[in-house]
């Protein structure tokens, strides 16, 4: 969908069989934005736009005024009809928002949304990765949350349309994607079983895609099928995902506790009662050589974005490491510059701290949280609300269809809509305090901007080391350093 020009003089050479020595992670909601992907896939590694909740960020970057006309000009690249005509209509703001005007937001998603809500959808994805892929010839990827399962099969056929070549998803089990990539590729419909608490014996309900409908008609244009890498946490389930994909599997990432975000629970220590954060042993550690034996390339994750971690990997027969923390902190990266600044000087004195937090995520993973010196949301006191929607659970309410809760809204409605009320204490709201993070938070009553929540991996611990002398430093940095060149 848009012209790849050479790679740049210099830019390493990917490994032989195509196949990348570093995938950047792909983090938080916006995080790993299209600038950082951009930036690593110059260099012949993969670069990977975060695909979660990216609906609202395209929406709000227009009603800022969409700065250096980015988000128009690959808007203008979109191949289905009227589209992006209808999104600037609807939410492009030049000069940004009127003072003291909050975000307009998206309507919540549900199993069955309207044609215009699945377009714009695709849209955002095709953005991201359209502008992650200019200007050069290297590899892009898409990372989703399997947990957030309304809208990833818009996202995954948006993200098509612009040609992204790999998909990238953990926070669950992901069997059904291939399948749904496979059809979504010939533009067929696809679809995904919904997660369905309290369902009916033999209640099964679906989450459907026509390209078709958004298209209006027959699509016009070849789309080719990316290769699919699920996240995993443990041998038994890249066994089962190889037994009982609906379509190929073409690697895994292992990825460690140690690793940023939302971490897999343990199989079986629990939460520490001193500490509250969750135990891990043995049973929670991949047997790389079982993982080798299953023919496929794997990538190695969590506390591994360092030059003897890729030596090692490779000589435990990885394809290379998935590195998030370094890349996070990386000029390129969506977190605002203030956030990435107090965090690096932080890193330097060594006050820097990271907790896996066993309660925060509605979602029940646990979640990896930063604390660090100046962070504007230290004593903040969060209000309980859920007004984007993408971390709710259906529920099944009998004769009256389909319901959503999640646990971070105010317990009384979570409560009356069947919610386990000791679901709710120490819940928070991610989807908001994530956008805060990259700048795009929601204004509240009195004037006042939802706070930020930072996720890193363990390495934001050795960030002091990596940055010497630095003050700041860029994703090729990174790569090279991770390279040796």
């Amino acid at each position: 969908m848009t012209d790849r020009s050479p790679q740049p003089p210099g830019a390493p050479a990917p490994p032989e069989g195509g196949l990348p020595r570093i995938i950047q992670g792909g983090m938080g909601i916006g995080v790993s934005n299209w600038r950082l992907a951009n930036a690593v896939s110059r260099l012949g590694q993969l670069g990977v736009v975060s695909g979660v909740a990216i609906d609202t960020v395209l929406a709000r970057r227009l009603q800022d005024g969409d700065p250096g006309g980015d988000m128009r000009r690959a808007m203008e690249r979109f191949p289905i009809p009227g589209v992006a005509a209808e999104a600037l209509a609807r939410f492009f703001r030049p000069g940004g928002r009127e003072p003291g005007k909050p975000y307009a937001l998206l309507p919540m998603y549900q199993q069955q949304v309207s044609t215009w809500r699945e377009q714009f959808s695709a849209l955002s994805a095709f953005v991201e990765v359209w502008l992650a892929r200019e200007g050069h010839s290297g590899p892009v990827g898409i990372n989703l949350l399997t947990k957030i399962q309304m809208g990833n099969l818009a996202f995954l056929y948006g993200a098509m349309l612009a040609g992204v070549d790999y998909v990238i998803m953990g926070a669950g089990i992901p069997r059904e994607i291939p399948g749904a990539l496979d059809a979504l590729a010939r533009h067929e419909p696809a679809q995904l079983r919904l997660d369905l608490e309290g369902a009916a014996p033999g209640q099964a309900e679906l989450l459907r895609l026509d390209p078709a409908a958004l298209w209006g008609g027959a699509a016009p244009i070849p789309v080719t099928r990316p290769r699919f890498l699920p996240i995993i946490a443990s041998n038994l389930l890249a066994t089962m995902m190889l037994k009982k994909a609906t379509g190929r599997i073409d690697g895994f990432v292992i990825e460690g506790p140690t690793a940023g975000g939302h971490n897999a629970p343990p199989r079986d220590r629990g939460v520490s009662a001193e500490t509250g954060e969750p135990l891990y042993g043995p049973r929670d550690v991949v047997d790389l050589a079982e993982i080798r034996r299953l023919g496929l390339p794997f990538w190695v994750a969590g506390s591994e974005g360092r030059p003897d971690r890729l030596r090692a990997a490779l000589e435990l027969g990885a394809a290379g490491i998935q590195v998030g923390t370094l890349f996070a902190y990386a000029d390129e990266s969506g977190i605002t510059e203030p956030i990435r600044r107090a965090v690096l000087e932080s890193a330097r004195r060594g006050t820097v701290r990271i907790r896996t937090d066993a309660r925060a995520s509605p979602t029940g993973f646990p979640f990896k949280r930063v604390s660090f010196d100046g962070d504007p949301a230290q004593g903040v006191v969060r209000e309980r609300i859920c007004d984007l929607g993408y971390l709710r659970d259906a529920y099944a309410r009998g004769d009256q269809g389909i319901g959503y809760r999640c646990a971070s809204e105010p317990e009384d409605q979570f409560v009356a809509k069947g919610g386990a009320p000791e679901e709710t204490p120490g819940r928070e709201c991610l989807c908001n305090s994530l956008l805060g993070t990259i700048g795009l938070g929601q204004l509240r009553a009195g004037g006042i901007v939802e706070p930020p929540l930072l996720t890193s991996g363990d390495d934001v611990m050795r960030l002091a080391a990596f940055l010497g002398d630095r003050t700041h430093y860029g994703a090729a940095d990174v790569v090279r350093w991770l390279l040796g060149t």
